[in-house]
């Protein structure tokens, strides 16, 4: 049996304990515990705590050690990280879902090595650790004995990648047809996630409501300035400065929104999802698909259907 144990340190995030908790819960293939530093409560950042029997020295029978998220992400005590050490020298495969990589990191175990994080960390995760190549963009990254995971579900995809590495595709597509989910997104697929576009504030929630209205049409900055009634320098160096990005940076992300909705929740082929989102053609709206979210609108479809895209 292959021993899994996840680390849980306070305020531990309950659904990514949770997430190697049901894949490895198959008790074919894996046995499954969960530790801390010291046995007894430890609190979550759900507002509850749970009781943990278990200390740091089961990890060293661990054949897989785990580390959930958790915070406030204070560096963990050097118990902790000796641990982590020590399972890591001796062999173990250590793993990381969400903000457990900052554990990794104050470990050392992600010196020289690409990682990832969930994206709303990943610049604190790089700023504190410069000896790590911080990727924000991947679902989770696989360096042979260490690997971390993106935010909150893309734990589910590295735990699932463990399994298939372990046991072969067909357990894998056991265990996510039982948790009902994708049974693989490859590490190197981006994060989905809707980065955050500038909020306009007061002076220009106007004319980006106008716009929003407005995708399929081939708007420029002058059109934009016209409706602001601005000269277009002028818009454009106060669009700038109240939003943070330019007025056509602003224009791609919206129309990126509207394709990636419209793939979602809309059976109109790729072409007329680039026709209303402002993109012209189904190639370059593969094309800035590929760019953003390396991947393709019809793979995109795919994977949050769960069908075959027309």
């Amino acid at each position: 049996m292959h021993r899994v144990i996840a680390l849980a340190l306070p305020d531990v995030v309950a659904f990514d304990l949770a997430i190697p908790a049901e894949v490895f819960g198959d008790r074919d293939h894996y046995s499954f515990a969960v530790c801390a530093e010291s046995p007894g409560r430890v609190p979550t950042t759900s507002g509850w705590d749970m009781h943990v029997p278990l200390g740091l020295d089961s990890l060293a029978t661990a054949d897989t050690v785990v580390v959930p998220g958790y915070a406030p992400l204070d560096e963990p005590a050097p118990p902790v990280l000796d641990a982590l050490r020590a399972a890591a020298a001796r062999g173990a495969r250590v793993v990381s879902v969400c903000t457990g990589a900052f554990a990794l990191a104050a470990a050392g175990l992600l010196d020289g090595r690409q990682a990832t994080t969930h994206w709303m960390d990943a610049a604190e995760l790089a700023a504190r650790h410069p000896a790590v190549d911080v990727d924000p963009d991947l679902l989770y990254v696989d360096n042979g004995n260490v690997l971390t995971s993106a935010g909150f579900a893309a734990g589910i995809d590295l735990c699932l990648h463990l399994v298939r590495t372990d046991y072969g595709p067909q357990a894998a597509v056991r265990v996510a047809r039982r948790l009902v989910v994708a049974p693989h997104r490859d590490g190197g697929q981006a994060q989905f996630l809707e980065r955050p576009v500038p909020a306009a504030g007061a002076g220009m929630a106007a004319v980006c409501a106008w716009a929003l209205d407005r995708l399929a049409e081939p708007l420029t900055v002058a059109d934009l300035a016209r409706q602001a009634g601005f000269a277009p320098r002028t818009f454009a160096r106060r669009f700038v400065a109240e939003t943070g990005t330019t007025p056509l940076r602003w224009l791609a992300a919206q129309r990126l929104l509207e394709a990636r909705r419209l793939l979602e929740n809309s059976d109109l082929t790729v072409e007329e999802v680039a026709r209303r989102c402002g993109l012209g053609t189904a190639a370059n709206l593969r094309l800035h698909m590929s760019r953003d979210a390396a991947t393709t609108p019809t793979a995109y479809r795919r994977t949050y259907r769960g069908r075959p895209a027309t």
